[in-house]
């Protein structure tokens, strides 16, 4: 599908910050650049918002990243780790950033999902359908879901150029 990117398109930028830093881990062992992909995603059109959605832990060491978003300009939304009494964590933004882009979607011509999963399909559909928004996906590639990149109007392949995308880890 042909997609349009023009300067006066309003933008908002949804990004599923746990999903993207797996993969990055995982793929390259490196960590997430935020601001490259923040950048790439609005491609020079206008950004309404951009929203990070994150997972707050008891220790509290991801302040330091938290603040490190917010100085790029991406808003975070912090969610507590969820521990249950046989151990397994649980930290799952996805119907979080559904609702705020289908709340957000009015205000937009095009959405931008920062996530390479699967589950998003529907939103994308809904999106599309009901609210006219053009829908696009920036990930991992190589991680993530064959049909997400199907559904989408556009997708960019962070793998075409990770060290754009990504920050070596420190040894």
């Amino acid at each position: 599908m042909a997609v349009i990117k023009h300067p006066a398109q309003r933008v908002g930028v949804f990004i599923d910050t746990q999903n993207l830093y797996h993969s990055a881990k995982h793929l390259y062992r490196a960590r997430v650049n935020f601001g490259k992909i923040l950048e790439e995603a609005v491609g020079g059109r206008i950004l309404v918002r951009a929203i990070a959605y994150v997972i707050k832990t008891d220790t509290g060491e991801e302040s330091a990243f938290f603040d490190a978003l917010t100085k790029i300009g991406i808003e975070t939304k912090v969610k507590d780790l969820q521990v249950f009494s046989d151990g397994a964590k649980k930290a799952d933004w996805d119907v979080g950033l559904a609702i705020d882009a289908v709340k957000l979607a009015p205000k937009l011509d095009t959405v931008i999902l920062a996530t390479g999963d699967g589950d998003f399909i529907p939103l994308i559909q809904y999106l599309d359908l009901h609210e006219g928004c053009q829908v696009e996906v920036i990930s991992f590639g190589k991680s993530s879901s064959a049909k997400l990149k199907e559904a989408a109007h556009a997708f960019t392949d962070m793998c075409d150029d990770p060290r754009k995308f990504t920050i070596s880890s420190r040894a």
